[in-house]
């Protein structure tokens, strides 16, 4: 992911602002409370928990008393620099901020569908559903590589199958969120995929690539590395995937009928070589 929140000078953070804190006033703080003022324009505690939440992990260990006075000397520069911009946004930095909210809201809307996915009705369903039963639990642990087109997938299918490393593979080509890790997908069973996928990786031999799989997020290369036995568990032991599952289920549902009910139209996007993608240059005109 990119980091969007780069310090303007990453000294500041952690050299040169080892003054305490600043004493608050005698009401608690709220998102609202305003700590610092820019030429009219406020700056609120609301904007540095933001900034906060979105550091990179080295940042979360520093101490607050460091954290602070950096956060806030960061966001005081930025307010400046951003009043004294002068004309328009250049291309990229519109497409950035058009793409940013985009992002933003959307992630906001899956949060939302998730939340209300999550009832003790739905979590006791699921569980009478796949674990009540009593019988043990087949258990999965498979990689996949996600592609726009069964000619892509099938290249990799040939390429795995003649040696060349699945992870390296999934890294390069995959366009699924897993892409970066290899491809790994983790432990999972029954019902937690969705079911042409699930189907596939339960008719898998380990350590066997399958042919290309589609579902609504594309072509899928499936690799099953693992397979394992797991007695059935009490609901407890399993609330958190059980929810984890209901709310992907709720997102994805809610993703099929948005794009049945849109009006779509990539045509010229398909018509396009991928090969656009390397012209950074198109940015610049």
């Amino acid at each position: 992911m990119f980091n969007r929140l780069k310090p303007i000078a990453a000294a500041t953070m952690l050299i040169g602002v080892l003054s305490a804190a600043p004493v608050l006033a005698d009401d608690a703080p709220t998102a609202d409370t305003v700590v610092a003022t820019v030429d009219g324009t406020d700056i609120t505690l609301g904007h540095m928990l933001t900034l906060r939440v979105g550091l990179p992990e080295q940042f979360q260990q520093v101490p607050v008393d460091v954290l602070y006075p950096g956060i806030l000397d960061q966001l005081i520069q930025q307010t400046l620099l951003a009043d004294a911009h002068d004309g328009d946004l250049s291309r990229r930095a519109a497409l950035s901020l058009e793409n940013e909210s985009r992002a933003l809201i959307a992630a906001e809307q899956m949060a939302g569908i998730a939340e209300t996915a999550v009832t003790n009705e739905a979590v006791q369903t699921y569980f009478d559903e796949n674990y009540l039963n009593g019988d043990a639990v087949i258990e999965y642990k498979a990689a996949h590589i996600l592609v726009e087109t069964e000619e892509e997938a099938q290249k990799l299918v040939d390429e795995a199958r003649g040696g060349t490393d699945f992870g390296t593979l999934a890294q390069e080509h995959s366009t699924g969120p897993s892409g970066p890790s290899g491809g790994q997908l983790g432990w999972f069973s029954d019902g937690m995929m969705v079911e042409p996928f699930q189907v596939a990786v339960e008719g898998m031999e380990v350590g066997s690539v399958d042919d290309p799989i589609q579902t609504q997020f594309g072509w899928h290369v499936i690799k099953l590395e693992e397979t394992r036995t797991q007695d059935a568990p009490k609901l407890d032991d399993v609330r958190a995937e059980i929810e984890a599952a209901l709310r992907q289920k709720a997102i994805e549902q809610a993703v099929t009928q948005l794009q049945d009910q849109g009006k779509v139209d990539r045509a010229t996007g398909d018509a396009l070589d991928p090969s656009v993608l390397n012209q950074l240059d198109l940015l610049d005109e």
